[in-house]
């Protein structure tokens, strides 16, 4: 079962790689993985460890934080 938390991290994944221009396989590259690992990501079928959260956020240009922002407001409406 996918958690609110994948779904987010997985969804703002996606949004930076796509605003950089990047490609999954071209993500892939730079994280030594295959693209089929940054696919699964995205979409929330595997998890994201925190050694992997942190290699992806130096890739992307990004703090960790950033793949964290707005996930309350993800976790308020599932509450609903």
């Amino acid at each position: 079962m996918m958690d609110v938390v994948d779904i987010h991290l997985g969804r703002r994944l996606r949004r930076r790689r796509r605003i950089l221009g990047l490609t999954q396989q071209q993500l892939a590259s730079a994280c030594g993985v295959r693209f089929q690992q940054i696919q699964k990501y995205e979409c929330a079928a595997n998890r994201m460890s925190a050694a992997r959260l942190w290699q992806l956020a130096e890739v992307l240009e990004v703090p960790v934080s950033y793949f964290y922002d707005g996930l309350s407001q993800d976790l308020s409406s599932e509450d609903k």
